[in-house]
């Protein structure tokens, strides 16, 4: 099979389902930012962390996986007429949302307790964690207005916003791992 098809050179793709859309789409920027996500994640995952983060962030990366796949979802396709699923896509429960739950209160037991926002950096592992981050809230925003026009399963707009929650509580993990400076944002006081 190759990689390429050509069928895209006009600025139009395929949905899952075979609607084509032109590829600006909301729900082409929602998955494609997704996938932008998991590169991200993939990222972080080489990086010299602890092998149960590394854990967490496959876990992850396949859950992003049945996410894109929700969102490439045409709606009026994934249903036969008889009302059987056409497509078998997983789906994101609420035991995805409460895994990433369970690991921030992992996690949160031995930092710090926050007093002020903390400016992203201090070690690229952690720099990259905050990336993510931002790219998870720009993909949340994303899922959310294709959700108000095209709604799917709303457990997939659980997840996100709870995976950016995770990514910041994993950059404080890491940055404690490594002994990295969290630097408090403090307002300075002008006049």
């Amino acid at each position: 099979m190759k990689i390429y098809t050509r069928t895209g050179d006009e600025g139009m793709t395929a949905l899952f389902g075979g609607t084509r859309v032109p590829k600006h789409h909301i729900r082409i920027q929602s998955y494609g930012t997704v996938d932008e996500l998991n590169s991200w994640l993939g990222l972080i995952r080489d990086q010299e962390i602890g092998d149960s983060y590394k854990e967490v962030l496959m876990k992850v990366q396949k859950e992003l996986f049945t996410i894109g796949a929700i969102l490439a979802t045409d709606p009026e396709k994934a249903v036969l007429k008889s009302g059987k699923e056409r497509l078998n896509i997983p789906k994101i429960g609420p035991e995805e949302i409460l895994f990433l739950e369970n690991e921030m209160d992992r996690m949160e037991e031995f930092l710090p307790q926050m007093t002020h926002f903390i400016l992203p950096g201090g070690h690229p592992a952690v720099s990259y964690c905050h990336i993510a981050r931002t790219v998870c809230r720009r993909a949340e925003r994303m899922a959310c207005l294709l959700h108000e026009n095209q709604p799917f399963d709303p457990e997939v707009l659980s997840y996100m916003n709870r995976l950016s929650d995770y990514l910041f509580v994993l950059a404080r993990a890491i940055s404690h791992d490594l002994g990295a400076d969290e630097i408090k944002w403090i307002p300075e006081k002008k006049g």
